[in-house]
């Protein structure tokens, strides 16, 4: 299985690892399939900016990666634009993914979704867009490999 050169990079040297004192927003996803835990977290201003993310992550190469970079790319976005980070921008910004480890990115995506809605909850805030999200993202992973 190859990897790309990005994903080598996000794993070896992972971006913004670590948990934060007191933030806007933590949203945890897991796998239960293959065991991965992604836990993300957001500080959020006044104006609805990302102004920090951090992510802690148990799970596989891809998983890391994928943390890594879904928090590089939230960072200085709107809550709105970091509603739209799908997981294939996650993967495109890593310059793709085996197969096997799509479901890795589709875990960064949720994260970022179950950070989101935390804040929401928190804050009193409404997202446009914004669903609940899942906890166990088994049942998106079947949707999201019929569509490859």
């Amino acid at each position: 299985m190859a990897y790309s050169e990005k994903v080598m990079d996000h794993f070896n040297n992972p971006r913004n690892v670590g948990e934060m004192e007191d933030p806007s927003g933590v949203g945890t996803v897991g796998n239960a399939k293959c065991g991965d835990i992604m836990r993300m977290y957001l500080d959020i201003d006044e104006n609805g900016v990302i102004r920090e993310a951090k992510f802690k992550t148990f799970g596989c190469g891809a998983a890391v990666a994928t943390s890594s970079m879904a928090t590089e790319l939230v960072k200085g976005k709107t809550v709105q634009e970091a509603l739209e980070v799908t997981n294939k921008a996650v993967m495109e910004a890593l310059d793709g993914l085996p197969p096997v480890k799509v479901h890795c990115s589709l875990l960064a995506e949720e994260a970022i979704h179950a950070a989101l809605w935390d804040y929401c909850e928190k804050s009193g805030v409404k997202i446009e867009g914004l669903e609940k999200p899942v906890s166990d993202i088994g049942e998106k992973e079947e949707a999201a490999e019929e569509d490859y």
